[in-house]
């Protein structure tokens, strides 16, 4: 594998203290790659950022969404297919996701699962150290050098036989996230996509294809097909730059915005020589109907997040339209997350989860979803089951077409249809957890387990969100018997409670030594402003130690 001798037409800087290893990382070679990358794709990608608000302003004043009719010819073209998958992820049956810390990695590869979403996105809180770690972790897996030993527990943890591996798929932060310690001569910061997709490729494409496997990668808060196409355009460039065959990258997509889900045949035609599949994703999708629909009053105002499960009315019209999709395309339909993290004190609570996920992947299975998503290792059983049984020797069930499905427009944000409402209980846990993960985000941790369920960045966008929308729409909840209005107060009040048992609860210097004010203080920001922030990443990211 080799790359042009010419010096970068954008030099890259680090502006970090150096970490150990990293010289391996940040090698000149690679950062002359990041400021090709930067160069040539980072103008568009602001363009792309600018359309989003556009879009956003135009959603705002009709409050409706529809299919494109500029691109009703690739929907209604019957002649199209995506490649066809590469013998890695030609079975994915189950998929474990998790940070690309040391444990994890090792963890995950090691699960059972089929393929392992190796996430420097919602499930990795953006330090410099995670960055580049997480890099150095991922070659050596596949250099087979690494290991990792528990310092609390002593317990060593070492990678099973290859053939006994998961595939691994990284996952890159979206388009809107930026790579502060990497900066252009101008001083500008390099899109965090480009770094962790840059890094990752460069170094460990042609080692991957030795494998027998290959760079492979989700795609996350994709918005429109526009996006689609700019990640094509950079897997095209990167392959040439390395001199590898064009199409040996594949994608596999996050419908985890609502524009998405109304353009995804057009974002699988964009990247129909790089393209695996789809996924359905929850929270995200949650709360980017939340975020786009925010001025549509009470129509679209949503209950407790968990009370919208993916049985409601639009979220079943939105994973069967995905799964339709796919499957008439030739690519694979990837179901969503089961978040539970089984209690080691309580077998109930486990008994009673389990099946939850049991009926779950279940279903997933028979609506013709090719495989599915875990978070904890002791659930891939369980998913294996359900789609063991529907598959048998299959690697996936392409060949269930969905022709029975007919989604309309109007069916993807039928958010009416729900017979939930908002509840007190519903405000306090939006608090609690909101709360507890930016506290942990903030110290570096982006998967955290909260009252047993793997949570993630999505899990504070719709906690914040929600708590936003329920002021701003006027919602009232009942309240100890009483009809209250959640205002901007009752959210103080509350979230000044949960601080207060949060400091009860931890003991004075456990709660002084961790960054829970500071949390307290970001969720009410960006909860109860009169400016709605995009993604609360950004402001979190400027306070984000390392």
């Amino acid at each position: 594998m080799s790359a042009p001798a010419s010096p970068s037409a954008t030099p890259v800087t680090i502006d970090a203290e150096p970490l150990p290893r990293q010289e391996e990382v940040l090698t000149d070679e690679a950062l002359a790659f990041l400021g090709e990358l930067h160069h040539r794709f980072t103008p568009r990608r602001n363009e792309l950022l600018a359309r989003r608000a556009g879009r956003r302003a135009e959603i705002a004043r009709t409050c409706t969404l529809d299919f494109l009719p500029e691109t009703a010819h690739v929907r209604e073209d019957d002649s199209w297919r995506v490649a066809e998958a590469p013998a890695a992820l030609t079975d994915r049956r189950v998929e474990i996701t998790g940070p690309t810390d040391r444990k994890m990695t090792i963890n995950a590869l090691n699960s059972g699962a089929r393929v392992w979403l190796a996430d420097f996105e919602d499930a990795s809180a953006p330090t410099w150290e995670n960055v580049i770690q997480g890099q150095i972790n991922l070659t050596d897996a596949y250099e087979r050098r690494i290991d990792f030993t528990d310092e609390r527990t002593g317990k060593s943890y070492a990678l099973k036989p290859e053939e006994e591996l998961a595939t691994a798929v990284v996952r890159p932060r979206g388009w809107h996230l930026d790579e502060r310690h990497l900066r252009a001569a101008d001083g500008t910061p390099l899109p965090g996509a480009l770094v962790d997709f840059g890094l990752y490729f460069l170094h460990n494409a042609q080692r991957l294809i030795d494998l027998g496997k290959g760079p492979y990668f989700y795609l996350p808060k994709t918005e429109s097909h526009l996006e689609a196409r700019l990640w094509n355009e950079v897997f095209t460039f990167a392959q040439e730059y390395v001199g590898i065959p064009h199409g040996t990258i594949r994608a596999t997509v996050l419908i985890e915005t609502i524009t998405a889900a109304y353009e995804m045949d057009e974002i699988l035609y964009e990247l129909r020589e790089h393209a695996s599949g789809l996924n359905a994703g929850r929270w995200d999708y949650l709360f980017s109907i939340v975020k786009n629909f925010r001025d549509g009053g009470r129509e679209f105002v949503l209950p407790d997040r968990n009370a919208v499960t993916m049985t409601a009315p639009f979220m079943r019209a939105y994973t069967e339209l995905l799964v339709r999709t796919c499957h008439r395309r030739g690519a694979h339909a990837i179901g969503g997350m089961a978040a539970f993290i089984p209690s080691r004190r309580d077998a109930e609570v486990n008994k009673v989860a389990f099946a939850k996920v049991k009926d779950d992947k279940d279903r997933e299975a028979r609506d013709g979803f090719d495989g599915s998503w875990v978070a904890h290792p002791d659930l891939v059983p369980i998913a294996l089951e359900s789609f063991d049984a529907v598959l048998g020797e299959k690697p996936h069930q392409k060949d269930r077409l969905r022709e029975d499905v007919s989604v309309t427009a109007a069916d993807l944000i039928a958010i009416d249809s729900l017979d939930a409402e908002p509840t007190f209980d519903g405000l306090r846990n939006a608090v609690q957890v909101g709360i507890r993960y930016i506290e942990a985000w903030l110290r570096g941790l982006g998967a955290v387990a909260i009252f047993n369920l793997m949570e993630d960045a999505a899990t504070a966008e719709i906690s914040r969100s929600q708590i936003w929308q329920w002021i701003n729409a006027g919602v009232e909840v009942e309240r100890d018997g009483a009809t209250v209005l959640v205002t901007r107060d009752l959210a103080r009040e509350v979230a000044a409670a949960e601080l207060a048992a949060i400091r009860a609860e931890t003991g004075e210097e456990a709660f002084a030594a961790g960054r829970w004010q500071q949390a307290h203080d970001l969720l009410l920001t960006v909860s109860l402003d009169d400016d709605y922030a995009d993604f609360l990443t950004l402001p979190a990211y400027e306070q984000l130690v390392g």
